[in-house]
């Protein structure tokens, strides 16, 4: 495949932590990602020595990956870590780059600083890019002069593994950088998706939210029954502002702790062993485990609808058309948008699909 840069003229530079002690998980797996495809990479911290330990666990990873034939891209070890670089000073990682991405920590007004302090060193052509999973890129960008040249460059965590990225143009973004970014991050072997326009949570968490919203439905799981029911057994509960905390799980069939990551949308979680729900905190798991998440593994939900039905997505938006004029148009789960609302929207798609 011919490179759709020049590898050995154009750098990119990637913000692995600012004002904090540790690098992060993100911004080395961006470095991972970028020296696999051939790119030459230089890590950059404001806190002194930390690049360089980056480098030395971006070491132990690729070794570790190479020895289990996991290693992504065509260099070996040593090609991949002689494309990487650390740097102390601001203006010396800036100097050859074409494309910034940002990973520092999910604080405004930290990114905003590194954006006005990196707009200052790099040329009005150098494409700056910011990994947050929430901010908007109106917020994020909002203190640079030129904003025509900034987007969002959402990795799945971790990107070296999961390599859906979402990108997120600013109002003023050209569609030259969006292009710019999509072809660099298809290059480089991720797989990304194009917002036409920013919106809160982007495509993945509002999809993401809304399976955890229904699975906490079914399971009976909420900070209401917390609040007003004190006869609960409850085994844990996490406050935090993060939306990503690490909780404590309860297994009914081992009765014992393990520890797992969830996503609270509203900053509590609270794990009972409540009875009266419609399905088990471990059924509504393996849902997605052992269904859901295999199938949607390699096929998404509008193709599995339209390989379903004799006449494809025609026949599906009929029958949806139908069910929403009648009993489902009552259920809480196709409540929004509202009725008069979400039926012109489904005779337009139909119409389309038709014609």
């Amino acid at each position: 495949m011919v490179p759709l840069f020049s590898k050995w003229f154009y750098t990119f530079v990637v913000f692995v932590c600012l004002f904090v002690c540790e690098c992060g998980l993100i911004g080395r797996s961006w470095a991972m990602v970028f020296v696999s495809g051939g790119y030459k990479v230089k890590i950059y911290d404001n806190q002194p020595g930390q690049a360089a330990k980056a480098i030395t666990e971006i070491r132990k990873q690729l070794e570790e990956l190479q020895q289990a034939q996991m290693l992504r891209g065509s260099l070996g070890v040593s090609e991949q870590l002689a494309l990487l670089s650390c740097h102390d000073d601001l203006q010396q990682a800036l100097e050859g780059a074409f494309f910034v991405q940002e990973s520092v920590f999910e604080e405004l007004e930290a990114k905003q600083s590194v954006f006005q302090a990196v707009e200052s060193h790099v040329g009005e052509d150098v494409v700056l890019s910011s990994s947050t999973s929430c901010l908007l890129p109106s917020n994020v960008f909002s203190r640079i002069q030129n904003r025509s040249r900034c987007i969002i460059s959402h990795p799945v965590n971790p990107p070296y593994y999961v390599r859906l990225v979402e990108l997120v143009p600013h109002p003023d973004t050209v569609p030259a950088v969006m292009e710019l970014a999509y072809g660099l991050m298809t290059e480089v072997g991720q797989a990304p998706v194009r917002l036409r326009k920013e919106i809160d949570g982007f495509a993945l968490n509002r999809v993401q939210y809304a399976i955890i919203a229904e699975s906490w439905r079914l399971v009976k799981i909420s900070i209401e029954d917390f609040l007003h029911n004190s006869t609960l057994n409850v085994l844990f509960l996490a406050c935090t502002t993060v939306p990503k905390l690490q909780c404590i799980r309860y297994t009914a069939k081992r009765r014992e702790l393990i520890h797992s990551s969830c996503l609270a949308p509203s900053g509590v979680c609270a794990y009972t062993d409540k009875e009266d729900g419609i399905i088990s905190v471990e059924d509504i798991d393996l849902v997605m485990t052992e269904g859901l998440g295999m199938r949607y593994a390699f096929i998404g939900p509008i193709e599995t609808m339209h390989l379903n039905a004799p006449q494809g997505m025609s026949r599906v938006l009929l029958l949806l058309l139908f069910e929403y004029t009648n009993s489902i148009a009552t259920s809480p789960l196709l409540s929004s948008p509202p009725l008069p609302r979400a039926l012109p929207w489904l005779g337009d798609v139909l119409s389309n699909m038709i014609s």
